[in-house]
Parts: C-alpha cells; sequence; structure tokens
C-alpha cells in the first residue's frame, strides 16, 4: 500500500551483511514460508512506504532473485559490504528518489517488524516537528528509523566502518521524536543462533 500524502518516504533496506556471528548469510535463513530477508521486505511492502531500496552485497547472486522485480522496490549492490553498513547506506542513498523527504533505515535482520507500526513512524514523520522518528517498545530504542532527507543526508554520507543512523540519532537529541509502539519486533534482531532458535 503506497500512503496518498506529500510526505515521501524512501526506505533502505539493509541486507549485504556478511552474518560472521552465524557463519553464513543470515538473510536467507528460513520463517515460516519465507525467508528472513523477504520477511523484512514484506513489511516493508505492506506499508506506506513509497520506494524501497535494498541493498545487497554477501550472498547477493543468491538473495537477488528473491527480491527483485517487485513493483517500488530497486536492487543496488554494495561491493564494498565488507567495509561496513556505512558503506550500505551510502550505496543506498545513491539510489534515493529525488522526492524523498525521508530515509527510513530498516535492517534485513528485523523481521518482526508489522507494517502498521512503520506505518505509525511514517504518520509521525509526516507531522513534523522532528528530523528523527523512531519507535519504543516499553522503554527501549528500537528500528526502524526515519530521519530527514534535508537534515541528515550530509551525516549519512559521512558516516565511517560499521556505523548507521544511530550516531546520528545521538548526536541530536533534541530533533528525536519518539514514537510508542506495542510491537516488541522493533527491538528483536537475529545476530546468532540462539536469536533464530527463539523464533524459527
Amino acid at each position: 500500500m503506497v500512503q496518498d500524502s506529500p510526505t515521501y518516504i524512501s526506505a533502505l533496506l539493509l541486507a549485504a551483511g556478511k552474518g560472521e556471528r552465524m557463519g553464513g548469510a543470515k538473510q536467507l535463513l528460513t520463517l515460516g514460508e519465507r525467508r528472513m530477508v523477504e520477511a523484512s521486505l514484506y513489511n516493508l511492502l505492506a506499508s506506506q512506504v513509497d520506494q524501497i531500496i535494498i541493498v545487497l552485497g554477501f550472498a547477493a547472486e543468491k538473495i537477488r532473485p528473491l527480491v527483485e522485480g517487485k513493483e517500488r522496490v530497486k536492487v543496488v549492490i554494495n561491493h564494498r559490504f565488507r567495509e561496513g553498513m556505512s558503506t550500505s547506506i551510502h550505496q543506498g542513498l545513491q539510489a534515493v528518489d529525488s522526492r524523498a523527504q525521508g530515509i527510513l533505515i530498516a535492517l534485513a535482520d528485523q523481521p518482526f517488524i508489522p507494517a502498521e507500526v512503520i506505518d505509525q513512524l511514517i504518520e509521525q514523520f509526516a507531522a513534523g516537528g522532528k528530523g528523527i522518528v523512531l519507535p519504543i517498545y516499553q522503554g527501549e530504542r528500537g528500528h526502524p528509523v526515519i530521519l530527514s532527507r534535508e537534515a541528515y543526508e550530509p551525516e549519512l554520507m559521512a558516516l565511517e566502518g560499521d556505523r548507521g543512523g544511530k550516531e546520528i540519532v545521538r548526536s541530536h537529541p533534541a530533533d528525536v521524536r519518539e514514537v510508542a509502539v506495542a510491537s516488541p519486533g522493533v527491538v528483536v534482531d537475529i545476530d546468532e543462533w540462539e536469536d533464530y532458535k527463539r523464533v524459527s
């Protein structure tokens, strides 16, 4: 579903990592009838996001057939993925639509964020007043985060190594709107086998 709103949101779905702690491409792990990367993508597809840029790197040749060819989805390859998350953000930003006002950063290893939560964040961002919008569940900040493109694209492009949006959030506490949500999925990521066993 695409929103009928003047606020254009481009999502970067970061799916380039090597998954070193799990010994392989965790993006391809099965969750129900889908792979993890597909579950994360479909949550975005069901939301009011206008554009989805999925950034691949490690195992791109295996992941790409699962995600390309869908409406609103653009696939880009980060050949520098070994240098950290910042390089995926840089690669994704180069593909962002010129109309985008908000950049939503989502992670492929967080497949349990419902579209309703994403839409809540978009609505709060569209309401204005703050340049950074993120979910909070039982007092804990989670993902995804939406950042004003106008205000923060230069800082996103200046990130180095394995750093992401968290660095920018920490640097601008007065510009952050926390949105209380009922979904624990915003704080659940799958980094290790124990995490996967709990949810699979």
